[in-house]
């Protein structure tokens, strides 16, 4: 999408018939469910950087400095406290109307309110609960607004072991199978709209781990980081492969490490936990590493709107720009680049194809 373009209001008329349109015409028998990355017919975007002129310590209003999001629909999930409110914040500087869905959705009205963005719209939205995900995009779907941008940013980071809906570990269904139905359900509203993205949050947590196609749900024993780790790499993996199946109507989506930043993201990790980790020294002052909340979400945003991205998607962004591949030799492989699991269209494809096996959700059937 181009941030410098503005489109006006959705008329609602329009919306249901694009919903319905899309719900129910069945695809051509011919057309192979697995995946419909078609290597033949989809030209995958270098991973490798552009030269952005950003950096690090970019700010999210920085990012979006000079972009006009006026008449632009945007959800951002999460988007109440960490990054998720610097994110809604620098979106909704750029004219954008925003809708936050949050599973506390008191406290995400009292947060917002607070920070004096009362114009954006709140609804409730429990990521881990299935039902909650449909009966939110139904709700959205007759709202009558459309949909430019949609931002998977919430997520839950090393907790511990809980089990959601039919026994799925709690990392893996919130962070991925959450945002997985939920960008399937809302499909529809981003054809309609003109050069939609999709924004995933992962991060180099998926570093920690692949994708364990052979024990998603940890029933063989459980690591707080590994599941992180699982829940990252299906981030990343989700962006390539709705990128290779979205193309074609216009959608592009691209996977988001925001840096390492002390948000409430780190709420189930102990002290002392932080202090070995270097993260926080005994007097609790953060590592000079760290970003603030407005630098993290700048790649964010701009993975949302930057013209330098038209037209290209299915890459992992950082620092305000396409990282490049993990350089294994560098010391600083754990925490820059992105490693072949995570940008690998054979897994992201098995994937896809296990996903809606587990949640019954595929806009491409």
């Amino acid at each position: 999408m181009n941030g410098r373009d503005t489109a006006g209001a959705r008329d609602p008329i329009l919306v249901v018939v694009a919903l319905l349109v899309r719900w129910r015409t069945p695809r051509p028998p011919t057309e192979p469910e697995a995946t419909l990355s078609d290597p033949t017919q989809y030209a995958p975007t270098p991973q490798e950087p552009l030269g952005s002129g950003f950096g690090a310590r970019t700010t999210a209003l920085e990012a979006v400095d000079g972009i006009d999001l006026s008449g632009r629909h945007v959800i951002v999930t999460g988007g109440y406290s960490g990054l998720g409110i610097e994110v809604v914040r620098a979106l909704h500087h750029a004219g954008a109307t925003i809708t936050v869905p949050a599973r506390r959705p008191d406290a995400a009205r009292a947060a917002l309110d607070a920070e004096g963005l009362q114009d954006v719209l709140v609804d409730a939205l429990d990521l881990a609960d299935q039902e909650s995900v449909a009966a939110f995009a139904e709700r959205y779907a007759d709202s009558g607004r459309g949909l430019d941008l949609l931002i998977n940013n919430a997520a839950v980071m090393a907790a511990p072991l809980s089990r959601v809906g039919p026994g799925w570990e709690s990392q893996f269904a919130t962070n991925h199978l959450g945002h997985y139905a939920l960008t399937n359900r809302l499909w529809p509203l981003l054809v309609a709209s003109s050069g939609a993205r999709v924004v995933e949050l992962s991060s180099s947590g998926h570093k920690l781990s692949p994708v364990r196609f052979d024990d998603l749900h940890f029933e063989t024993g459980y690591d707080k980081w590994a599941a992180y780790g699982q829940a990252k790499t299906a981030n990343a993996l989700f962006a390539v492969e709705l990128d290779a199946r979205g193309s074609r109507d216009g959608v592009r989506a691209f996977a988001v490490h925001p840096g390492g930043i002390m948000t409430p993201l780190q709420r189930h990790l102990p002290r002392e936990e932080m202090i070995a980790a270097g993260w926080i020294d005994a007097d609790g002052n953060v590592d000079s590493r760290f970003k603030t909340p407005e630098q993290g979400a700048a790649t964010t945003v701009w993975a949302a709107t930057a013209p330098l991205l038209e037209g290209k998607g299915g890459v992992y962004l950082e620092d305000v720009d396409i990282a490049s591949p993990t350089d294994p030799d560098a010391p600083t492989a754990r925490v820059r680049g992105v490693d072949a699991h995570a940008v690998d269209r054979d897994a992201a494809a098995r994937l896809w194809q296990v996903s809606a096996d587990l949640t019954g959700v595929d806009a491409f059937r």
